[in-house]
């Protein structure tokens, strides 16, 4: 295991992308549980490989959600309902995942879903160059439904009882510290580890980046 500073870490994650030969764009998942870091290294990934000169196409599982009345049949706190009710795995493949990798058209949309709206959404379809850089975020990425659209796979790994207390800081605006502690200790964090139970991501992923502290994080590579 390495460990080391943010910039270090960073440049290990943009070797890793550049190491990718296919002859279309790279689909880079980043995989963990909420509130585990994804998104803010996702996005600092991002700058870099901009500043490198690659085209970079930002996109979340959030945005591939099932509409609100869809995702709930089991009740809004239920594990089982976020791991089997939540995600539209078959939009997220057919307009993003297979257009951009092996004999696709590189022609995307990004999203399909307006969470904050619940609402459809069909943004304008771009095409990608061939050289693009995919960073997709998400919880559950190495399901199956999803396993083998990925190019590079990086799981963010946290203690799980952290993510609660940085969920907290994260929601204060919107959330009391009572209803994010339920959401956590009753959806989130049983559905990571039925994720973890049957699944194994982390043995599927080629980099686990752990994340405990986000300043001094560390990181292994993983052969398969």
């Amino acid at each position: 295991m390495d460990k080391g500073t943010r910039d270090e870490l960073l440049g290990r994650l943009v070797d890793a992308v550049g190491s990718v030969t296919v002859a279309h764009p790279t689909r880079v998942a980043i995989d963990g549980p909420p509130a585990a870091g994804k998104t803010t290294l996702a996005d600092e990934l991002a700058v870099v490989l901009r500043t490198q000169g690659r085209d970079v196409i930002r996109a979340t599982i959030d945005d591939f959600l099932f509409p609100r009345a869809q995702r709930y049949p089991r009740g809004e706190y239920s594990a089982d309902g976020c791991y089997f009710d939540t995600h539209d795995y078959d939009a997220l493949n057919r307009v993003l995942l297979d257009p951009l990798g092996p004999g696709g058209d590189r022609r995307f949309q990004h999203a399909v879903y307006d969470r904050t709206a619940d609402t459809a959404l069909s943004p304008p379809v771009t095409a990608a160059p061939a050289d693009a850089v995919l960073v997709f975020v998400g919880v559950f990425l190495m399901r199956p439904e999803l396993i083998d659209r990925w190019d590079l796979r990086i799981f963010v790994s946290t203690a799980l009882e952290k993510t609660v207390d940085r969920a907290v800081i994260r929601e204060h605006r919107v959330s009391s510290r009572a209803e994010v502690e339920r959401r956590w200790c009753e959806r989130y964090i049983p559905s990571q580890q039925f994720y973890f139970a049957t699944v194994r991501p982390t043995d599927h992923v080629d980099i686990v980046v752990h994340n405990d502290e986000p300043q001094q994080p560390a990181w292994e590579t993983q052969t398969h």
